[in-house]
């Protein structure tokens, strides 16, 4: 189900946005639909490519840490 919504943009952008529109063969709403979409959406995205990058992590063959053969001063030799 659609609801309508009613915004007030500056003039300039609006006619920036006309503009954009055209160029795109679309409309002005069908821009802000898209990008409040896509706004929506990204909050899962972010959430699934974490979830991607923990699996990546968990079934890697090569570990991350082990220990440290290094001393804090051996990284500012000069």
């Amino acid at each position: 189900m659609q609801k309508n919504l009613t915004l007030s943009v500056d003039a300039d952008v609006l006619r920036a946005a006309r503009k954009i529109a055209l160029d795109r063969n679309t409309s002005v709403n069908q821009l802000v639909r898209d990008y409040l979409e896509q706004l929506t959406g990204e909050k899962d995205r972010q959430e699934e490519a974490a979830k991607r990058l923990q699996n990546l992590f968990r079934n890697s063959r090569y570990k991350i840490g082990g220990p440290i053969t290094w001393k804090r001063e051996d990284l500012y030799e000069r």
